[in-house]
C-alpha cells in the first residue's frame, strides 16, 4: 500500500510564492504520473499540474499556466508543484495523486490510484 504525504501549504499574500512536496510512503512509485488536484471551499475538485513517470511530459490547467511549475525527482520518488504569483483564487486544499493510467486522460479523471490527504494553501488579499 501507498501512503502519499504532502507538504508546504500554508498562508501567503498575493503575489508571494510556496513550494509544495510530495513524498511516498510504504513503497516506490518511479513508474507512476503523479500530479496535484486541488479543491476550494463549495467547489469541484480540479486538476492542477500532472507530469508523467519519465519527467518528460507535463501538464497544467488553463488558471494556473505560467505561474505554476511542477517537477519530479525518480531517485527519492518525489514530486514538487512550485507555486508562484498566487492569486486568492488559488486558495484551496491541494491533493497529491499517483496514478498508473493513461496520462491523457487525468485532467478528465477524478479516480486515481493513490491520493494523499491533502494541504491547506490560503492566499489572503
Amino acid at each position: 500500500q501507498v501512503q502519499l504525504v504532502e507538504s508546504g501549504g500554508g498562508l501567503v499574500q498575493v503575489g508571494g510564492s510556496l513550494r509544495l512536496s510530495c513524498a511516498p510512503s510504504g513503497r516506490t512509485v518511479g513508474n507512476f504520473h503523479m500530479g496535484w488536484f486541488r479543491q476550494a471551499p463549495g467547489k469541484e475538485r480540479e486538476i492542477v499540474a500532472s507530469i508523467d513517470w519519465s519527467g518528460a511530459t507535463t501538464y497544467y490547467a488553463d488558471s494556473v499556466k505560467g505561474r505554476f511549475s511542477i517537477s519530479r525527482e525518480n531517485a527519492r520518488n518525489t514530486v514538487s508543484l512550485q507555486m508562484n504569483s498566487l492569486k486568492v483564487e488559488d486558495t484551496a486544499a491541494y491533493y497529491c495523486f499517483a496514478d498508473n493510467g493513461d496520462f491523457a486522460t487525468i485532467p478528465r479523471r477524478n479516480a486515481m490510484r493513490y491520493w494523499g490527504s491533502g494541504t491547506l494553501v490560503t492566499v489572503s488579499a
